[in-house]
């Protein structure tokens, strides 16, 4: 009997262990990203208590919405191949789904990429690219030569709110805040695109936090006048993803490690940062580190009893942790299939079960499950 040919695959899907006593408990959301639309929420014994199926596959990622509904970031299939992996994490296809699968309300936004918060007055805030000014894009530093975009066109973050008509109502612009000298690209990263801005979160007292992935920074944004208040730089950060503020004020982030400076074996961990200081005051990594690391996307979520929901997202694989690093509830994700287009598929070829991240809520927070 010949072998599965796909190497993740052969290996254990599904729920693998769980603590239900050390455990926060609730329900787990989450979205392949080649599972034709799928979208499940599973039960801490990973049993599938609700699925959505969307006309597009996620460009990302998708939330429950404080209203019961599901806020969906979909891969429009319109949007134009700016540059090689353009396919792979463009979104633009936005949606508000019920429970029944009714979709409410759409968006459509060709240039946008990677992150989506629903806000909590019915706005949604995400990040686009717009073409560098040719003066700006000469002083961008680093990446790999030759490898702008058709043109020599170099992409820029722009970070956008539109309202429920679909209109702006605030901008902010990479390169009206950022020098280029400031922010190099990584020597691996190409040229395409900068600083790529994978996350862009809400913070406390109006402030933006962005994940600036091939600069190795994680910067907070002021809201009214758009400086930069404080930046975790490639010291504490590398190639990371998915900055969130905890309560106390600190910065929870997930450190995807595919380079750091002085260490030679790439490895993932979640990291809690005093922004203030610049120190790390926690943090989870596995023994070896290599046992647990992804490459690209990744999430980590701060639980109400001080746990935290790990995505280890090319691998499929979400973890609950506790504050001393015992995992008591893990599940991977058994979906598995090509990308459905070929630019992605010619850009990370064969099957996957890859996730970019997701997300735990409380029995409480979908009253409508009952």
């Amino acid at each position: 009997m010949p072998l599965d040919p796909t190497t993740l695959r052969r290996r254990a899907t599904g729920l693998i262990a769980a603590d239900p006593a050390r455990s926060a408990g609730g329900y787990t959301l989450f979205a392949p990203q080649t599972a034709g639309g799928n979208v499940y929420l599973i039960d801490l014994a990973g049993e599938t208590v609700h699925r959505w199926t969307l006309p597009h596959r996620p460009g990302r990622d998708a939330v429950l919405l404080g209203n019961g509904n599901l806020g969906y970031n979909g891969n429009h299939p319109g949007s134009p191949e700016l540059f090689p992996g353009w396919s792979v994490w463009h979104g633009g296809a936005f949606a508000e789904v019920t429970p029944d699968g009714e979709i409410v309300w759409q968006h459509t936004d060709l240039a946008h990429h990677h992150d989506a918060q629903w806000l909590a007055n019915g706005n949604l805030l995400y990040t686009v690219v717009e073409p560098l000014p040719a003066a700006l894009a000469r002083r961008v530093v680093g990446g790999i030569p030759g490898s702008e975009a058709p043109g020599g066109v170099i992409y820029a973050d722009v970070v956008k709110e539109v309202d429920r008509a679909g209109r702006t109502v605030w901008e902010w612009r990479c390169w009206e805040h950022l020098r280029p000298e400031d922010y190099p690209l990584h020597p691996t990263f190409e040229r395409s695109h900068w600083p790529m801005t994978n996350a862009v979160t809400p913070g406390r007292d109006g402030k933006l936090l962005l994940s600036l992935r091939s600069v190795s920074a994680v910067i907070a944004v002021a809201r009214h006048g758009g400086q930069v208040l404080w930046r975790l730089g490639h010291d504490l950060v590398a190639q990371q993803h998915c900055p969130s503020e905890l309560e106390d004020g600190r910065i929870l982030v997930f450190d995807n490690g595919i380079s750091r400076p002085g260490v030679s074996m790439p490895h993932s961990r979640v990291i809690e940062v005093d922004p203030l200081a610049g120190r790390i005051v926690w943090q989870y990594a596995d023994a070896p580190g290599y046992a647990f690391f992804t490459p690209f996307m990744g999430g980590a979520q701060r639980l109400h009893n001080g746990n935290t929901l790990v995505t280890e997202a090319n691998f499929g694989r979400l973890f609950e942790i506790t504050r001393a690093g015992d995992v008591v509830w893990e599940y991977v994700c058994p979906y598995f299939a090509a990308y459905p287009d070929a630019p992605s598929r010619a850009y990370l070829p064969g099957e996957t079960n890859a996730l970019f991240r997701a997300h735990r809520y409380q029995a409480r927070e979908i009253p409508w499950l009952g």
